[in-house]
C-alpha cells in the first residue's frame, strides 16, 4: 500500500458515507496515472495553488479599487476566507476537506480586473455574454499551463461551475443548480458568508457606511462583529444539516434570509455607492478601450499578449476577452497608460 492508498483508506474510516471519496471520483477528462502520494483532490488543490491565475488573484479587486490600506480584502484574501469557512464546515460534517478546499481555491479564478464592474463590461462586449463562473471553468480546463488546462477532476470543476447563486436562494434545490457534491454545496454557501461579512467589514473600515447604518434586525440575527457572524452561520449549518436523513447541506430559514438581506443591503449601500462605483466606471472604460484597440490591431495584440488573435472574428473576440479577463487591476491600468497616455517629448540637450 502506497501513501495515496493509505490516505484513501483513512477517508473511508473517518468521513461520512455521503462524503466525496477520492477513490470514487468520476475522474479527469484526460486520464492520468495516479500519484503515489496524493489522492486526486489533494492533487487538484496543489495544481490550483501553483497556477498563474491563482497568483494573480492577489492583485484583483474585491470591493475597493487599488485600496491604499494594507487591511482591505483582495480577490485572493476572499478566496482564502471562503476556503477557511468551507473547510471548517467540511470538517464538522465529516466531509472531504481536500475536495472542499480545491473547489474553494478555484472558484474565482476567472474573475476579471475591477471586480464585478469588469465582468459587466466584458459581458456587454462579448457576443453571448461573459460570466466569471464560466471563465473560471475555462481557466482550469483550457487556459492554464499554456493552453493544456489543469485537467482537474469532474467533481472540482462541477463545484467551481455551480458556486454562484446570483440573487436567488443560496442553496436552491432546483434541478441543475446545486453542485453534485456536498463539498461543492459548502463552497457555494461559504462564498456568500465570506463576502457579505468581509465586504461589510471593509466598507466600514473605508467609511463608506457605518455599523449603525446596517438594519438592526440583521445585526441581531447575524451578529455585530465579523467573527460573531461567521460563527453563527457555521453553527446554524451544522445544526440544520443531517446527512443521515437528507444528503443536502441545510441552513436555517432565518439565517438564510438574513444573509440574502445583507447581500441586498451591500449592493444598494456599498457596491453601487458613488464613492466605490465611480472609480469602477473608469476601470470599465479602460477595459473597453483596450478591447476595441486589440480587436482593431491584431498585430499589436500578438505583441502585447504573446498569442495570436485567431483566424475568425469570433476567435479574436474570445482571445482578447481571455487576455483582458486574466489581467490584474494594476496590469490593466499600466497597459492602458502605455498604449493610450501620451508621453512627453524628451528635450534634446546640446
Amino acid at each position: 500500500m502506497n501513501v495515496r492508498e493509505m490516505l484513501e483508506a483513512q477517508e473511508h474510516a473517518v468521513l461520512h458515507p455521503q462524503a466525496g471519496f477520492s477513490d470514487s471520483t468520476q475522474g479527469r477528462s484526460r486520464p492520468e496515472k495516479p500519484c503515489a502520494i496524493r489522492p486526486v483532490y489533494h492533487h487538484d488543490r496543489d495544481r490550483i495553488i501553483h497556477c498563474k491565475s491563482f497568483r494573480r488573484l492577489m492583485h484583483k479587486t474585491q470591493v475597493f479599487l487599488s485600496p491604499q490600506g494594507d487591511h482591505y480584502r483582495t480577490r485572493m484574501t476572499h478566496t482564502l476566507e471562503v476556503s477557511q469557512i468551507a473547510r471548517t464546515l467540511s470538517s464538522a460534517l465529516r466531509l472531504n476537506e481536500h475536495l472542499t478546499e480545491a473547489i474553494a481555491l478555484g472558484h474565482d479564478l476567472g474573475h476579471t480586473p475591477f471586480g464585478h464592474a469588469g465582468e459587466a463590461v466584458l459581458n456587454r462586449l462579448m457576443p453571448g455574454g461573459f460570466r466569471h463562473v464560466e471563465q473560471s471553468v475555462r481557466v482550469v480546463e483550457r487556459l492554464s499551463r499554456e493552453g493544456r488546462g489543469l485537467n482537474l477532476t469532474r467533481e472540482v470543476i462541477d463545484g467551481i461551475a455551480r458556486h454562484s447563486k446570483g440573487k436567488g436562494r443560496i442553496l436552491d434545490g432546483a434541478e441543475g443548480n446545486l453542485p453534485m457534491t456536498l463539498e461543492g454545496q459548502l463552497v457555494r454557501l461559504a462564498d456568500i458568508v465570506a463576502y457579505v461579512n468581509h465586504d461589510l467589514d471593509d466598507a466600514i473600515r473605508g467609511r463608506v457606511i457605518r455599523l449603525q447604518d446596517v438594519p438592526q434586525r440583521l445585526l441581531t440575527v447575524l451578529g455585530r462583529t465579523h467573527s460573531q457572524r461567521i460563527n453563527r452561520v457555521v453553527k446554524d449549518v451544522i445544526a440544520h444539516t443531517d446527512l443521515d436523513a437528507l444528503p443536502r447541506v441545510m441552513v436555517g430559514e432565518e439565517i438564510e434570509d438574513a444573509l440574502k438581506e445583507m447581500r441586498d443591503f451591500l449592493w444598494g449601500q456599498v457596491y453601487e455607492n458613488p464613492v466605490v462605483h465611480d472609480e469602477f466606471l473608469k476601470g470599465q472604460k479602460m477595459l473597453e478601450e483596450l478591447y476595441h484597440l486589440f480587436m482593431g490591431k491584431p498585430d499589436l495584440f500578438q505583441r502585447v499578449s504573446g498569442q495570436r488573435a485567431g483566424e475568425s472574428p469570433a476567435e479574436a473576440q474570445r482571445a482578447v476577452c481571455d487576455f483582458l479577463a486574466g489581467m490584474t487591476d494594476r496590469y490593466a491600468t499600466r497597459l492602458f497608460e502605455v498604449l493610450f497616455i501620451p508621453k512627453p517629448w524628451p528635450v534634446r540637450l546640446g
